[in-house]
This record gives C-alpha cells, sequence and structure tokens, in this order.
C-alpha cells in the first residue's frame, strides 16, 4: 500500500470511528491482518459481521453497518475484530460468542477504552471485568452510546415490547411487523403484509402500532 493509498484509506475509515483509534485501527486491518472492512447500509437484522477467509477469498472480511455514530461504529467494529482474533487461534473449534471470543471482546476494549466517551468508559470497566458477560449491561453500553446520535431521541427497542406486538422499525417506517418470539439477541418477527418471517436485532428502535 502506497502513500496515497493509505491517505485515501484513513481518509475513508476516518469518517466512520473517533479520530484517536483511527491509527491503531489501520494497523489492525492492514499490517497485522488482511481485513477487506466493508460500511454496509442500515440492516435490521445485524449492526455487523465477520467472514474469515474462506477458498477463494483469502481475506478477512468485515462489516459494519454504515448509520452508527462514530462510537458505536467502533464498539460493533471490535465486536467483529475480536471474531477474527479468535478464528485466528481457533478457526471454528469454538462457539461463535463463547469464552475464548469474550476474551478477545475483553482485550479489544480495554485498548480502545480510551477512544469511548468519558460517562461511557466506567460502564465498559464493569462490562469487561467478569465473565461471562453480561448482556443487560452491554444494553446499557449500548443505549449511552446512541445518546452521541446526532439526532438522539429517547425511543423504544423492540426488546421493550410484550411478545405479539405490532411495530415499525423506525429506520424502515414503510413496513409493519409483529413480533413472535425472542432468539437470544434478536426477535422472530413477521412482516404484516407479506407474512415473511425476519430475526430483527432486539435493539433496533420501534414505534409501538396500536391495534
Amino acid at each position: 500500500m502506497n502513500d496515497q493509498q493509505v491517505l485515501r484509506w484513513k481518509q475513508t475509515l476516518g469518517k466512520y470511528v473517533p479520530p484517536e483509534s483511527l491509527q491503531r485501527l489501520f494497523l489492525f486491518l492492514t499490517d497485522t491482518n488482511q481485513v477487506q472492512l466493508r460500511v454496509s447500509s442500515s440492516r435490521s437484522s445485524k449492526l455487523g459481521d465477520y467472514r474469515s477467509p474462506q477458498r477463494g477469498h483469502e481475506y478477512h472480511e468485515i462489516s459494519v453497518n454504515g448509520d452508527l455514530n462514530s462510537y458505536f461504529f467502533l464498539w460493533v467494529l471490535l465486536h467483529e475484530m475480536a471474531h477474527l482474533d479468535t478464528w485466528k487461534q481457533y478457526h471454528h473449534s469454538v462457539q461463535p460468542h463463547g469464552h475464548e471470543w469474550q476474551q478477545a471482546y475483553c482485550s479489544l476494549l480495554q485498548q480502545y477504552a480510551d477512544c469511548f466517551p468519558q460517562d461511557v468508559r466506567p460502564l465498559l470497566n464493569r462490562y469487561v471485568r467478569r465473565i461471562p458477560l453480561s448482556h443487560k449491561q452491554q444494553l446499557q453500553i449500548e443505549e449511552a452510546l446512541r445518546h452521541y446520535d446526532s439526532n438522539y431521541q429517547h425511543s423504544l427497542q423492540l426488546n421493550e415490547l410484550p411478545e405479539g406486538s405490532t411495530f415499525r422499525i423506525l429506520t424502515k417506517p414503510d413496513l409493519l411487523f409483529r413480533s413472535i418470539s425472542k432468539r437470544r439477541t434478536r426477535w422472530l418477527c413477521q412482516e404484516v403484509a407479506s407474512g415473511r418471517q425476519y430475526l430483527v436485532n432486539g435493539n433496533a428502535p420501534v414505534e409501538l402500532i396500536a391495534e
């Protein structure tokens, strides 16, 4: 990668992450590992994902939703980087979010803690103190990070609605859904008009529809 390519790469990534994290992320994603980083459009089912190298696809691939604020983008990116670190050590011999991944994620969060806002750091410190990681503390951190959205206003999350609720996702306001059952961090939901079923992130901001 020549100087101009490095500059363009950093300028692009710098649009999405806190400036304090840029150089460290650059080294992780380019020097330490060969990562194809893709900024995705908004997805209701997930905030990011990781794809390991495969035959015909020699690079690590990480995608993160591009509609996240810079701190939330970093939070999700570190989650996927932890998957990469875990795969390098164990390949597919461990659970995706098992003890090994949780250790890798805690390590990365500690390394990048200074890149998060002051009010979020105490939450991060409590979160990484004990494994297994607390889902409740994860939700507290993500709510705190959402305060840094440019258009932040408190909204309901799908997790706050009772099973069987009809709702619309604020990022997809033209569609109505009905929740069916919870699957770990996601909800199995049915799109009312088509009857198709989708997995929707439990943290998705929603509007409850009265029936």
